[in-house]
């Protein structure tokens, strides 16, 4: 077809269309592998300095915690594992059997290890002290908040002794507990008594009372009425006393008469203080004592446990026998 002279040719438009496609994924483990390394390093190189900065003293304590076995020292005993020798921390026997059970052939396996009484009486003895302690505080804490007691706060002595706790009254030359050679208590010791008594009221352990005269002898001889009757007689009226107070009658357990044979100065047997009554909180082992509680030392009562196991044993294995 002929086009006409003022008409211009058209060019024909060609659209190129690039189709993209994506590279293979090469994967990211090498990042992961890469920042453990890195991890390492950094606490590799933390460890270096830390161990560079550290006194040798320390390196020691801390040298002796990993090489310690802490099951072994926390638990005790085979119920952390069974082993042949005792480890004493960070044996280098690599040949010591160590294991959760350890077995025995034949009857040793049914054999029960040997039982120890001695932590229980232990254990006992510190609840003791400890409650003996504590009551000493509560009276320290009673007498000074008692106006009555603070003014004789003096002649009130308190000590913990392997018997328990041991509250003493003694007398005073301007303020005696007692007339000369009588058992007729005094107002002021009524009042110290029954304090004492209804404070000693709200524990569970038992009380002896004793009483003490100074060395001054009676001029009738020792065929008639001496110190002894008279330290008797007088610790009989403070027991009355401590009963009046509210005192249960059986909470007393021994009340007794002991003259001038434990003088308290005894660099000066005439002394008022020599003349007093002691009164002592009885622990548990103390009570038994006196009560004479039959029961077994530790070592008889292991002993006696141990028989019986043996005894027991050996009637299992006869029944076992066809």
């Amino acid at each position: 077809m002929a086009t006409s002279p003022g008409t211009k040719k058209l060019q024909p438009i060609i659209i190129k269309r690039v189709k993209k496609t994506a590279h293979a994924h090469h994967g990211g483990a090498w990042k992961i592998a890469y920042a453990d390394f890195v991890t390492a390093m950094m606490a590799f190189f933390l460890l270096m300095w830390l161990l560079g900065s550290t006194a040798k003293g320390d390196l020691q304590g801390i040298a002796s915690y990993f090489q310690s076995p802490l099951k072994v020292e926390m638990a005790g005993g085979s119920g952390a594992g069974a082993s042949s020798s005792i480890v004493t921390g960070g044996g280098k026997d690599l040949t010591r059997t160590v294991g959760a059970v350890k077995r025995n052939d034949g009857s040793k396996g049914k054999e029960s290890a040997p039982l120890n009484i001695e932590d229980p009486k232990r254990e006992q003895a510190k609840q003791d002290a400890r409650r003996m302690n504590e009551l000493r505080a509560k009276m320290d804490a009673l007498i000074a908040a008692n106006p009555k007691l603070r003014e004789y706060r003096s002649q009130i002595k308190m000590q913990v002794t392997i018997d328990g706790l041991e509250i003493q009254i003694v007398d005073d030359q301007n303020r005696p507990m007692f007339d000369t050679g009588s058992s007729l208590v005094k107002p002021q010791m009524r009042d110290i008594l029954h304090e004492i008594g209804s404070a000693l009221n709200g524990i569970e352990n038992k009380v002896s009372l004793a009483g003490h005269t100074d060395a001054t002898p009676y001029g009738n001889g020792d065929r008639g009425y001496g110190n002894w009757e008279l330290s008797a007689d007088r610790a009989n009226a403070s027991r009355r006393e401590l009963v009046a107070s509210g005192m249960p009658d059986d909470k007393l357990v021994r009340v007794v008469g002991l003259a001038a044979s434990d003088l308290l100065d005894k660099g000066n047997a005439m002394a008022p203080v020599n003349r007093r009554i002691s009164i002592t909180v009885l622990t548990h082992e103390a009570e038994s004592r006196l009560l004479g509680t039959p029961r077994l030392d530790a070592p008889d009562a292991v002993k006696a446990i141990n028989e019986q196991l043996a005894r027991d044993h050996d009637k299992g294995a006869s029944s076992d026998k066809p």
